[in-house]
């Protein structure tokens, strides 16, 4: 039993008596109650969650203690304590990040000196021989392993940078040179994503083209493949469903390997089918994904451009809630979150689609779950995808008059635009 749930029975308050605690506490103080709700002090006791600052703060106030006899102060962080090798199987014996507050998810500067590192590289070899190439190459791991933990807007810059540092060594050698052909592409299908990120479709649409030429010059499969399923992506956020089964189907054509089937009918095609209504199409979809999956002698790879257990559960909760699915795509969502880093976009993602599964029988924990990741995931971190995601949850909700939905109502009004109108991106903060 956690200290935060054994102090709740030792005091003999009910859960529902803890949120009464609080909200009379935020009263007092002349503002709103929050959002809170017995199923999130549940994930809180029985440690599937973690409260965020203030929700901790409030707790420890209410229950007249310390955050630490509660168990909410900060873990500490072990020496050799390191991400999973990959994405969706975190050891949860091990203490999890608490990425409201401490030291960000990475530094910085890591980013600058990768650039840096493929600057002094071509410095040496203006020509751009096989050291350059390897940098660059590395760098485009560096940022495919960690997208995630950077604003989208940061990360942007940087691959730009450095795709630019590229641009005159392959402008002297256009026909001859497929390993800067290579990597360009791969660089362009990192902006384009950004730029989806970022809510610009006609930048991901022009950068993702490229990447796509790119792979076709060189016959990389494994980019163009990829390239066509980002592009479908955005040609399913413009409302072009049948470009994005077109682009789709192509990118499950040229995939090479089971993995990469798999990603391209449960990322690109999968989705694009959903919208159409074409349910049976759907299932016969998620089924080959299925296949492919069991099918691949390796399993699931980590980055950008890999492929999880938490991603393809999120794409196959998405399916069943546009198919009008909800128990299903709350089911699938949940597992999908519990794969996840709590605090990270993925995270992110599979908690709001789970909210908007749930609007409709239970609009107040939807709200509340989605004050939840506001709470934990700053302004600048928040990617398109999951903005468009609580826009359409408001909307949902809108009828029902509660505390939560209230509060997210107004949170949204006052959440800045990821690019502001003189080109600035959201703080980090």
């Amino acid at each position: 039993m956690s200290a935060l749930e054994a102090w709740r029975l030792a005091l003999g308050w009910s859960r529902t008596e803890v949120i009464n605690q609080i909200g009379a506490m935020y009263r007092a103080d002349g503002l709103l109650p929050p959002g809170l709700n017995p199923s999130m002090l549940c994930r809180w006791e029985h440690g599937t969650e973690r409260p965020g600052e203030e929700y901790a703060r409030m707790l420890a106030r209410a229950y007249g203690l310390s955050l630490d006899r509660l168990g909410l102060t900060r873990p500490t962080r072990p020496s050799d304590h390191t991400l999973p090798v990959r994405y969706g199987q975190w050891d949860h014996t091990r203490p999890c990040p608490w990425w409201g507050e401490g030291e960000p998810m990475t530094t910085a500067a890591g980013l600058p000196a990768v650039r840096e590192s493929v600057h002094l590289a071509l410095l040496a070899d203006p020509g751009a021989g096989a050291g350059v190439i390897e940098a660059a190459e590395a760098a485009i791991e560096h940022y495919a392993l960690n997208y995630s933990k950077h604003p989208p807007s940061v990360l942007f810059d940087e691959v730009r940078r450095v795709r630019e540092l590229l641009a005159d060594p392959l402008a002297r050698d256009m026909q001859s040179r497929v390993d800067l052909h290579r990597v360009t592409g791969w660089l362009s299908a990192l902006l384009g994503n950004l730029a989806y990120h970022l809510d610009d479709l006609t930048g991901a649409q022009v950068h993702l083209g490229v990447a796509a030429v790119m792979g076709q010059r060189v016959g990389d499969a494994r980019l163009t493949a990829w390239a066509y399923g980002a592009q479908s992506m955005t040609a399913r956020s413009r409302g072009d469903l049948a470009a994005a089964v077109a682009l789709a189907q192509r990118g499950v054509d040229t995939a090479a390997g089971p993995l990469a089937r798999a990603q391209l009918l449960g990322w690109a095609l999968l989705p694009a089918v959903a919208q159409q209504g074409r349910t049976e199409d759907a299932d016969t979809t998620l089924a080959a994904a299925n296949d492919e999956l069991a099918a691949d002698p390796v399993g699931w790879a980590p980055g950008r451009f890999g492929y999880d257990a938490a991603e393809h559960a999120l794409h196959q909760a998405d399916a069943h809630l546009v198919l009008g699915r909800a128990d299903q795509a709350a089911a699938t969502a949940e597992i999908s979150a519990a794969a996840c880093i709590v605090g990270t976009p993925g995270w992110a993602s599979a908690t709001l689609l789970h909210a908007q599964a749930e609007a409709r029988a239970h609009p107040g924990d939807a709200a509340a779950r989605a004050l939840d990741v506001l709470e934990r995931v700053p302004a600048a971190r928040l990617r398109s995808t999951a903005r468009t995601r609580l826009a359409a949850l408001a909307t949902a909700v809108t009828a029902t008059s509660t505390a939560a939905v209230a509060e997210l109502h107004e949170r949204l009004l006052a959440l800045p635009d990821p690019i502001d109108p003189h080109g600035r991106p959201a703080t980090d903060t």
